[in-house]
């Protein structure tokens, strides 16, 4: 089922360190990114319209996207074609309160070229991604109304 609900207009760029969510549909938020828009929303067996990732795997997305990052950048420095560098990423919920994500899983497809020296400082640069040192080191998070 295709779902006809569209996100509205970014108003325009934002400075960096500042992102704007609005709702929009029955679930859905949009958040503006500095020029991007991004679309969360909620899967249709949630009461959603399925126009984009859950938040919380929009979440999972940005580590596993950082996790790339950092090893391309290795990968590049090191002269190996990062043509097939790839991330997958699994993750479970918690079953008891408070919801969040319990664990996950990733798996950092390397392309050929790295012995396994190479593979050891691979997996260092990938564990000091900036989204999963937030993770261990949790950011003061403060919320106010306007």
């Amino acid at each position: 089922m295709t779902s006809t609900v569209r996100p509205p207009v970014a108003p325009g760029p934002l400075p960096p360190g500042r992102v704007e969510v609005t709702c929009f549909g029955h679930r859905a938020l949009t958040a503006v990114v500095r020029g991007h828009t991004l679309v969360t929303d909620q899967p249709l067996e949630a009461g959603g319209d399925d126009v984009g990732p859950s938040p919380v795997e929009l979440f999972v997305a940005s580590l596993a996207t950082c996790v790339a990052h950092y090893a391309r950048g290795f990968l590049e420095r090191h002269d190996v074609d990062v043509e097939r560098l790839g991330v997958t990423a699994e993750f479970a919920m918690a079953e008891d309160r408070p919801a969040r994500v319990a664990s996950v899983r990733l798996r950092v497809t390397v392309p050929p070229g790295l012995d396994e020296a190479g593979l050891a400082a691979l997996g260092a640069v990938v564990d000091h991604c900036t989204v999963h040192h937030t993770l261990r080191q949790s950011p003061a998070v403060t919320w106010e109304f306007a």
